[in-house]
């Protein structure tokens, strides 16, 4: 029986893996024809929108890897099928279940490596990809850290601790320099929100420093006209559903001790943590069609019908995503019922097939 697991894996990994290159490769092309229209801005040339897609490719195939799964095992089951070498497992007595588990076992292992993307590449190679275009467009030079995000504007070095939704900066830190490299001002800043193309600080402590001595003041209010604004640190920043689980979850805990809205971010923390649930269910849901009406269809149409289901499922993962931060539905609810809703599928051709 392992030889015949590692037969029925070895078949389905290889599917996946073309599938997902496929896949990560048009969303690639596509990416980089739109970026193209930015180039020539600022030092932003041709070379350097190869350079952005290219490090945004493990994001793009973290996102479709349930798709590839899905079309992965359309395509690999499907040629087994067209060869009649499942008709023969099955008359040899193999079952059904011990056929899905095989398929499993390919895919989990899948998982763990895309899980592995996930969490360390794929955050990485985008908020570097973001500094890059940040700093050849504009000329800020960015950083993100543990310690929070660092940009320089002009003469000025700024570190934000908490970079919050609807263009909202927490714990702001303002560092000016002259020319000659010696410190002029430090601000403190509990707060800022961009309004009317610069940002408003509040809660603000500042420090002069002059030859006579250091002055210091507190304001509850202060503008800070700057050349960095929101476009520049959503471009930088990662995404919640690119941030990694562990620093989802902090982030979670940080903003719900602030009394803040961290709905999107407990949407993005729970989609991570059910990311097997989703891909068993893709597996599932690609059996009736190997074993069912489509068992004898060719592999154009197979891959059609998965296409089809995957693009509903990220549809509706996305829709239920979104409901949940507008009408305050349950992040774990919001993240679960997609999955749910395809192996309810999954199960009634399942025992269709049966």
């Amino acid at each position: 029986m392992r030889l015949l697991d590692r037969y029925i894996g070895r078949s389905v990994l290889s599917a996946m893996l073309a599938t997902l290159v496929v896949l990560t490769a048009l969303i690639g092309f596509v990416t980089l024809l739109d970026e193209a229209g930015d180039a020539g801005r600022g030092d932003y040339g041709i070379g350097d929108v190869f350079i952005y897609v290219l490090l945004l490719l493990p994001r793009f195939a973290y996102e479709l890897f349930p798709m590839a799964v899905l079309l992965g095992s359309l395509v690999g089951l499907g040629g087994l099928a067209s060869h009649s070498e499942l008709t023969a497992m099955r008359a040899a007595g193999v079952s059904l279940s011990r056929i899905m588990l095989a398929v499993m076992k390919a895919g989990v292992l899948a998982m763990v490596v895309m899980g592995l993307v996930g969490e360390l590449v794929a955050p990485a190679s985008e908020q570097y990809a973001g500094q890059m275009r940040a700093q050849k467009i504009s000329g800020n030079v960015t950083l993100q850290t543990p310690y929070g995000f660092w940009a320089r504007d002009g003469n000025a070095f700024i570190n934000i601790r908490y970079l919050l939704p609807d263009a909202r900066l927490r714990d702001v830190y303002i560092y000016e320099f002259s020319d000659d490299r010696r410190l002029l001002r430090a601000t403190h800043a509990a707060d800022a929100v961009y309004r009317g193309g610069q940002w408003l600080l509040s809660d603000v402590g500042r420090s002069r420093f002059t030859e006579a001595g250091v002055e210091s003041e507190h304001l509850d209010s202060a503008r800070w006209p700057s050349s960095l604004d929101p476009d520049i640190l959503d471009v930088v920043a990662a995404r919640p559903s690119m941030l990694p689980a562990w620093g989802l979850y902090q982030y979670i805990d940080y903003l719900r001790d602030n009394g803040l809205d961290a709905r999107s971010y407990e949407v993005a923390f729970w989609s991570k943590v059910l990311t097997p649930v989703v891909v068993l269910v893709m597996i599932f849901l690609s059996l009736p069609f190997v074993f069912g009406s489509l068992r004898t269809v060719g592999v154009g149409q197979r891959i059609f019908v998965g296409a089809l289901l995957g693009i509903g499922f990220l549809l509706l993962s996305r829709a239920f995503g979104n409901l949940a931060v507008v009408y305050r539905l349950d992040p774990l609810f919001a993240a679960l019922f997609p999955s749910l809703f395809f192996l309810g599928i999954a199960f009634w051709l399942v025992r269709r097939v049966r």
